[in-house]
């Protein structure tokens, strides 16, 4: 519904009713601008542009706090989105939410890249585009300066696979009661707040399983998938059964007093014990030791599938994009295959040369 009308005073009122029945008003000097406004606005209405007027002077970080209000994941999730709304307020914050451009989002990511990896800007960049498709969604803006066209790319995927020296150089730095951060890493595969929570109820140790069954602090694990059974050797089992056996303690890693160790001080000591080691990159971390481990298994020949299982991935996308290019050359294997098809090809047609010439 639409209308223009004249007033008294001569001016323009031009009116219409947005999808949800509430009128919006404006008047003009002019005729041909209150028409012009209205045509244009009404045109928002049908073709599904149109943001409420009050809506658009909502800023970035008006919007950001509204959203993770509403945003439900993991907690563990929710803490890595709050870091990423955080960088993304300083930089639009202050800004009307309609007033960003694909150009201010290129800019942004641009100057991110002198201080961050390039896969964690493209995650702030990715942060970016989910809170600004719900914003579309909700009606905010018409549509987001985020898209493809704005991505900073993932930059290298390929991580850094220490040397068993390394790994073995690493555990020999650690504490003894700290020890099994390497061993449930490396050879077993955890990540960080599985090794920290590891029971001794989740590891078979006669027959040579392991099974997480939750994160630090109680948490469930990352997927349904984190929750396979890993086999593990009896040299491993051994090993884990060291620290409760000297301890009495419910957890296989424990701090100096035989007591579960929370991430801080498992994040320190692996850091100080990484120091002492020649070769490793800076910022080596705890969840690096699940690249050897994978690195271990590939090496050994076991099939993509087989690794996905012992890494306990959702897919097996996911291990081929991460270790694929640990997987041995298969040049030779290639050359052989074609050499083949083309000797039996020779054999075929040998006779037939052969009598041709006879």
């Amino acid at each position: 519904m639409a209308s223009l009308k004249q007033r008294p005073n001569g001016s323009w009122r031009a009116r219409y009713r947005d999808a949800t029945g509430k009128e919006h008003a404006r008047h003009f000097k002019l005729k041909r601008d209150a028409q012009r406004w209205l045509d244009e606005e009404t045109a928002k209405l049908v073709t599904g542009s149109w943001t409420s007027p009050r809506d658009s002077k909502i800023t970035v970080g008006e919007w950001c706090d509204r959203w993770l209000e509403g945003y439900s994941a993991r907690p563990s999730t929710v803490a890595q989105a709050r870091v990423h709304v955080k960088l993304i307020k300083e930089q639009f914050g202050s800004r009307q939410i309609q007033s960003i451009k694909p150009s201010d989002v290129k800019a942004w990511t641009r100057s991110l890249e002198s201080t961050y990896a390039k896969s964690y800007v493209a995650a702030l960049h990715a942060r970016l585009g989910q809170i600004l498709i719900d914003a579309v969604h909700d009606g905010i803006i018409a549509r987001s300066p985020v898209s493809r066209r704005t991505s900073p790319g993932r930059g290298s995927q390929r991580p850094y696979v220490a040397s068993t020296e390394q790994i073995w150089a690493i555990y020999d730095a650690l504490p003894e009661h700290a020890r099994g951060i390497v061993i449930l890493g490396a050879f077993v595969g955890l990540r960080r707040n599985e090794i920290i929570a590891l029971r001794v109820q989740d590891v078979d140790f006669m027959r040579g399983v392991v099974t997480p069954a939750i994160q630090y602090g109680g948490k469930p694990l990352k997927t349904d998938e984190s929750r396979n059974p890993i086999p593990i050797p009896q040299e491993v089992a051994l090993e884990l059964n060291r620290m409760p056996a000297k301890y009495g303690s419910d957890t296989i890693v424990v701090n100096p007093w035989g007591r579960q160790m929370s991430p801080s001080m498992a994040n320190a000591l692996f850091s100080a014990a990484c120091r002492t080691v020649k070769g490793l990159p800076e910022g080596f971390r705890i969840h690096d030791l699940r690249h050897y481990f994978a690195s271990l298994l590939i090496a050994a020949g076991l099939d993509v599938k087989t690794v996905q299982a012992r890494l306990r991935h959702t897919s097996a996308k996911t291990t081929l994009d991460t270790y694929g290019h640990l997987w041995p050359d298969r040049d030779e294997s290639s050359r052989q295959a074609v050499s083949e098809a083309f000797a039996d090809r020779l054999r075929t047609i040998a006779p037939v040369a052969a009598e041709s010439r006879g």
